[in-house]
């Protein structure tokens, strides 16, 4: 798919949670999984991700022993092929590592739910997802205040993630405003209205919006709008 600034890439998603809020992404077992992931690849995603733990609304949080559970048997028996795993467990992410070598951390708290996650990312080299939220998934909800506008905050929040990426040495990331997350339907139309102001940090901008709430099921709409405005990657199911 081609945009104003560029083509743009797919990232397509494999859930291995059993409560994804999308239930049509969910892998039922190793074997689905991993033709899941063939066919997305057939279908030319740019990347696959894997997510071991649901982040929906009101979602548990799972232990880093039960996401592995999930993701060693598929792990196992990837194909080649470009992958992002959806953690905040620096945990998970050292055990991924040593069995499949690199890939591409997709953190939704960018670092901030386990304090070892950017140092370990720095010390292994791995690109990384960088998603702006507040809370977690009880409580995103009811931490949709921002006075100085959700644009402003999410670009304030990227400055300062900018900075502390750079001094780990953190320099391959991508930037995802994190739609869905501590916004309300009118303040994530407003930043995918606004997307372009942040391809000022010189990151690939990632768009998560398919089948979000606040698309009321029209997704064809907010990839679009994301993609006109600067998006250079969709994630998609």
């Amino acid at each position: 798919m081609q945009g104003p600034y560029g083509e743009v890439r797919i990232l397509g998603i494999v859930n291995l949670s059993p409560n994804s809020f999308y239930a049509d992404s969910i892998a039922h077992g190793a074997d689905d999984a991993l033709a899941r992931i063939a066919d997305w690849f057939a279908r030319g995603a740019w990347m696959v991700d894997l997510g071991p733990a649901s982040t929906r609304p009101g979602a548990p949080d799972v232990p880093p022993q039960e996401q592995w559970r999930r993701l060693e048997p598929v792990l196992k028996h990837l194909p080649s092929g470009l992958y992002s795993i959806d953690t905040t467990s620096s945990e998970v992410v050292r055990r991924a590592y040593d069995l499949i070598g690199p890939f591409t951390v997709n953190d939704i708290s960018a670092g901030e739910d386990d304090p070892a996650m950017l140092p370990l990312v720095a010390e292994l080299g791995l690109p990384f997802i960088a998603m702006h939220k507040r809370g977690n998934p009880r409580s995103m909800d009811s931490l949709c205040d921002y006075p100085q506008g959700v644009v402003a905050a999410v670009e304030e929040y990227f400055e300062d993630f900018a900075a502390r990426a750079a001094a780990l040495g953190i320099r391959d990331w991508i930037l995802d405003p994190g739609f869905g997350f501590a916004k309300t339907g009118e303040q994530n139309w407003e930043l995918l209205r606004s997307l372009a102001r942040f391809r000022r940090f010189g990151r690939p901008v990632l768009a998560g919006v398919a089948d979000k709430r606040f698309t009321h099921g029209d997704t064809p709409a907010a990839e679009a709008l994301a993609v006109a405005n600067g998006a250079d990657i969709l994630r998609c199911h």
